[in-house]
Formats: C-alpha cells, structure tokens, sequence
C-alpha cells in the first residue's frame, strides 16, 4: 500500500503552506486583510495537520517525496514588494494551495476504497477547509490584478 506516500506529501503540504501563509502575513503586513486573514489560514493548516496526525501515525509517511519543501522554497523563499509582489505571492499561495487540494483529493479517494471513517471524517473537514482557502486566494488576486498591472507606480 502507498497511502503513506500521499499522507507524507499532505502533512508536509500542510505545514508548509502554513508557514507559507504567514510569511506573506509578515511580508505584506500593510495590507490589513491579508495580513489577519493569512495569520487565521496558517492556523487552519496548522490545525489540519493535527488533524491529521493520527492518520499518520496510523498509515505511516513517506518521505521521499519533498515537493511541497521545493515549491516552498523556490516559491515563497521571502515576499516580494510592492503590488506586483504581493500578486506574485498570491499566485506562489495558489499553487501551493492547489497541491495540498488535490492530494486531499487523492487521500479521500484511498479512504473511500478503504472504508476507514477516521480518515474520512479528516478529509472532509480539511478538503472543504483548503478549497475555501484557495476560493479567497482567487478572490483577492482578482482584486489586487487591477491595481497592480495597471496603476502606474
């Protein structure tokens, strides 16, 4: 079985969309709503992958498999200024958001094929939890494209 593949990339995911989530807080601190409401979904990553834990501890964690660590890395390494950054940084928040989506995605489908309840129940609050965090991503990068392509700085 290779469900501790997926469970490893998801808790890794998690974390580090997380700490994600907060630097862009820190980095664009004078943007009031982005700073509060990265600080509240960096919690809401952090309490998914308490959730989460006893899945782990259950099905184990593979740890070959580092992408979320990559992507961080490369993506969010430290926040970029001014409008065009902060748009930049919501995308990097997207994609990263988006993995850790689909691999709920992918662990629910393992749950289902396993009938195990306990992962289920996991999954469904913390999949619904990631897609709205990607729906206020969408939202505030529509919101702040106007201003950052076309407002002359």
């Amino acid at each position: 079985m290779n469900l501790h593949i997926y469970l490893g990339l998801l808790h890794r995911g998690e974390q580090t969309l997380a700490s994600s989530f907060r630097q862009v807080s820190e980095g664009h601190g004078d943007e009031p709503d982005i700073h509060f409401l990265c600080q509240s979904l960096a919690a809401q990553c952090e309490h998914h992958v308490d959730l989460l834990s006893p899945v782990v501890e259950r099905y184990g964690e593979g740890g070959s498999d580092d992408e979320p660590e990559r992507l961080h890395a490369q993506g969010l390494s430290e926040t970029r200024s001014g409008p065009v950054g902060l748009l930049r940084d919501l995308q990097d928040l997207y994609v990263l958001a988006g993995l850790v989506d689909i691999t709920w995605t992918v662990v629910e489908q393992a749950g289902q094929a396993l009938r195990d309840a306990a992962l289920l129940s996991v999954v469904e609050q913390c999949h619904q939890e990631t897609e709205v965090q990607l729906r206020w991503i969408t939202t505030r990068i529509k919101q702040a494209a106007p201003q950052a392509l076309l407002v002359a700085e």
